[in-house]
């Protein structure tokens, strides 16, 4: 192809020269053929991509082809079950309850109720109509020492902050939490203008770069925590010790995006990658958690403060609950974040590689919660790929009492899921800092859109609870929620994950299958203890051992 570029741009410029000096005018024909050369030669001897070498010019069809794929894919190759994250039936949901649109569908379902993993409700014959139930459900979270606690919406916007989504984005999420009467969880970001403008409930989050809170070294600012969190809009406290995204990296927000306004919020440098650390540097060991978490609350008048993580080694989760039962100090609510969650940018392997799957996550929380009998002081908020009222009902099933969403809340501002949320070039305004892309973004239009689907997506889990026979979502169990296994077994997510009894975990024999997890765990560090493995524990580990036993 090299050669025959030569080839043909000798012969362009050949054919040309002869041309005109027969016919003047066409030698404005080298307004054309001459960009073309230059960037063929330009091509040939540049050094960084083999394919453009070899093949100049045309081979940069390879780049485009490649931009062009996703959009290509989306909208022309897969179907309306397949798409991922979300698929286009999820997707299709959302529009149409923001927009207040049909949202029924013809002819049956089109997933494969006989393929692994799909799952269903366990309805009643004795079903209960939706209009005698309670069409806003709610939650109080406050523990004992909660002086402020807060009643929430089972349904609210998960975290994501100004800076990886623009201020028309946030005035819109804000605006429609405060129609709804629910909460907006700022994100790690901090508190901007535009999360206090609208004027709806606030969680304030706070991450491991405590912005909005820290000091010029990083470390955190308890004077300037204690007179932002007694804004009357922030209801709750959320400390962020890890997300579903990626667990154990910090937040990401790329230099492009850091503006003088962002980094005025966020107390950091214009044009610089912000990097969160990945680990918190106001406490080390689960007892100095909880005495921040004191601390915290004591500063913000009472207020609800929580944690947020994604389960990773099980034995830290063990070693927060010993710390609390020691302490009598106790967090208000725990946000269970899945491995599935999602984020605007984070390197691959951690998304795809690292952390514990929202279902498995919160079966884990609450069973270790009850195991040592202090669920009853502590509420669990699910987050991760929450979309529709049947993704509100299973996790309730599964133990929590709440959930987020915020691909769904973004998806009702408008997203189509271009999947440049890590570029600042998203096309519908949401996950950019663009002015001229944000201005697609109507505040008022979408600020409507959010309460709609919020007040939909309730109502579908409120009449699915009332198919099922139920009044409160409290009444909810997993025995409800079967799921198939295999094609020929399916099982109730009590059978997957059957409960632990209450305060099994204050006294000996443990539930066998947290023995290890109790071994390994201490109040005074986040580090696994120093249990010896023996040889009986390879044995059982590894099924080489027990081949090798029975020859």
């Amino acid at each position: 192809m090299r050669k025959a570029f030569i080839a043909l741009a000798a012969f362009l410029i050949t054919a040309t020269v002869m041309i005109s000096l027969a016919w003047p005018p066409f030698i404005w024909a080298f307004i054309f053929i001459g960009p073309f050369i230059i960037l063929g030669v330009y091509d040939l001897y540049q050094p960084k991509h083999s394919i453009v070498r070899n093949y100049p010019v045309f081979g940069r069809l390879r780049y485009f082809m490649e931009d062009l794929r996703p959009k290509v894919y989306q909208y022309f190759v897969e179907s309306d079950t397949n798409g991922k994250p979300y698929s286009r039936l999820n997707r299709s949901l959302i529009y149409q309850r923001a927009k207040k649109e049909n949202d029924t569908i013809p002819f049956g379902t089109q997933f494969d109720v006989y393929e692994n993993g799909y799952e269903w409700l366990s309805h009643s014959i004795n079903a209960i109509s939706h209009h005698e139930l309670n069409s806003n459900p709610r939650v109080m979270v406050g523990g004992p020492d909660c002086k402020q606690p807060y009643s929430a919406s089972i349904f609210n916007i998960s975290a994501m902050s100004f800076g990886s989504l623009s201020k028309n984005a946030v005035l819109a999420l804000n605006g429609g939490a405060k129609m709804g009467g629910f909460a907006h969880n700022t994100g790690e970001g901090g508190i901007s203008d535009y999360h206090e403008l609208p004027g709806g409930d606030l969680i304030w989050q706070i991450g491991t770069g405590y912005f909005g809170c820290r000091n010029q070294d990083g470390t955190f600012n308890f004077d300037a925590f204690a007179e932002r969190s007694k804004t009357p809009n922030v209801r709750m406290i959320e400390i962020k010790l890890s997300q579903g995204a990626k667990p154990g990296h910090g937040g990401i927000l790329p230099a492009r995006k850091v503006t003088p306004e962002i980094a005025r919020i966020r107390l950091v440098k214009v044009g610089e990658d912000v990097l969160s650390p990945p680990g918190h540097k106001a406490f080390t060991t689960p007892m100095e958690m909880l005495q921040f978490v004191k601390k915290l609350r004591d500063l913000s008048g009472g207020k609800p403060i929580g944690i947020k993580l994604c389960i990773g080694r099980r034995s830290e989760f063990y070693a927060i609950c010993k710390a609390m039962v020691e302490s009598n100090i106790y967090v208000d609510f725990i946000t269970v974040d899945g491995g599935e969650g999602g984020t605007g940018a984070s390197p691959q392997e951690f998304s795809n590689s690292v952390g514990m799957p929202l279902r498995e996550g919160l079966a884990f929380v609450y069973d270790v919660l009850s195991g040592f009998d202090l669920k009853k002081h502590i509420r669990i908020i699910a987050s991760g790929k929450v979309s529709s009222g049947f993704d509100l009902v299973k996790n309730i099933a599964l133990g929590a009492d709440l959930c987020n969403s915020a691909r769904g809340m973004m998806f009702a501002l408008g997203c189509i899921q271009a999947l440049e949320c890590n570029s600042n070039t998203c096309p519908t305004g949401v996950a950019t800092q663009d002015e001229s892309l944000m201005k697609g973004l109507v505040v008022e239009d979408k600020t409507v859109r959010v309460y709609n689907y919020h007040k939909l997506t309730v109502a579908s889990a409120v009449e699915l609870l009332g198919a099922a026979g139920l009044r409160e979502p409290s009444q909810l169990t997993r025995a409800y929620i079967n799921r198939r296994v295999s094609q020929n077994v399916v099982q109730s997510y009590i059978e997957t994950f059957p409960y632990v009894p209450a305060g099994s975990l204050l006294q000996t024999p443990y539930p066998a299958h947290m023995e290890l997890g109790m071994a390994l765990s201490t109040s005074s560090s986040f580090a696994p203890t120093d249990y010896k493995v023996s040889p009986i524990d390879y044995e059982n580990a590894s099924s080489y051992g027990r081949v090798n036993k029975n020859v």
